[in-house]
């Protein structure tokens, strides 16, 4: 099997699940979050590259895609391109050293998704179609109850305005690095994004690894959110919740908190030094 078809086939069963889905025009509150709220599309995501420095022999294959050019017969992925992709290099960089040098927190408990629901009416929730597992004066007690601490932008720019004032924090949109920290399960499931915003010019191994991860971080994000989500199913399994409310579902959450950490370090690294590489295309050894 080629190394093309070997990305396919590993990642076939998820995107034809979802494909079927939107096609019937139903809604998954888990798996939905990943084509949602990421940009990247089903077939771009199952499209394989080798990344900056291989060359391809198909070259109608890549003809005309965005970062490739062909040139007699071969399609590549030219130095011009990632000369234009400086600006995210360097801000990936930042952000991906940073992230790595601090020390991981684990005590969130996952209450971001409660406090985007905080003091709101079921039908104006995210996903208003499953209810709120205590109810919605008792999940807004939850939320009184804790410290709330987010250090993700993207997480808590969707707090509920009553919620925002709550948060230790306050994350902006161009100081991510200053806040980042690998512990956190969003911080964890945007590698996916860095990875795939850096296709064509780094390996679709690497975007796939990155990918399988968030998938598996939504999956305990779900979990530990507040809504009642009996009846659904993954993989062959019933969804159970992660009860953060309970001193139980607190070490639950931090021991699944704790691995996803392990697992995302070294896709972190990989991630760093791709980076790294395309840099030393474009920037001289004094620059760095």
């Amino acid at each position: 099997m080629t190394r093309a078809a070997a990305h396919e086939a590993r990642l076939a069963p998820f995107l034809d699940a979802h494909l079927t889905r939107r096609t019937h025009r139903t809604k998954h509150p888990v798996h939905d979050f990943l084509f949602v709220y990421y940009s990247h599309k089903p077939g771009a995501l199952r499209r394989w590259h080798p990344g900056f420095g291989t060359a391809l022999g198909q070259a109608e294959a890549y003809a005309g895609l965005k970062g490739y050019e062909v040139v007699d017969g071969v399609a590549r992925v030219p130095r011009s391109y990632v000369e234009s992709q400086h600006v995210l290099l360097t801000t990936l960089r930042r952000l991906l050293r940073a992230t790595l040098d601090r020390t991981p927190h684990f005590g969130c408990f996952g209450l971001h998704e409660w406090a985007m629901v905080y003091q709101l009416d079921q039908d104006a929730t995210r996903h208003s179609a499953w209810p709120l597992r205590l109810g919605g004066a008792a999940t807004d007690e939850v939320v009184d109850s804790h410290r709330i601490a987010c250090s993700h932008f993207d997480a808590y720019r969707f707090f509920t305005p009553a919620a925002k004032p709550l948060n230790q924090l306050s994350p902006g949109r161009d100081d991510r690095a200053e806040f980042e920290q690998p512990g956190c399960l969003h911080a964890s499931m945007d590698l996916y994004k860095h990875a795939f915003r850096l296709s064509p010019m780094v390996g679709s191994d690497l975007v796939a690894d990155c990918f399988e991860l968030a998938r598996d971080i939504r999956i305990l994000d779900m979990r530990a959110a507040p809504y009642d989500l009996s009846g659904l199913w993954l993989d062959d399994e019933e969804f159970t919740p992660v009860r953060i409310e309970t001193p139980e579902g607190k070490a639950e959450y931090v021991t699944a908190q704790r691995d996803f950490t392990e697992r995302s370090t070294p896709l972190r690294t990989r991630l760093l030094a791709e980076v790294e590489r395309l840099l030393e295309v474009v920037e001289p050894v004094a620059a760095r």
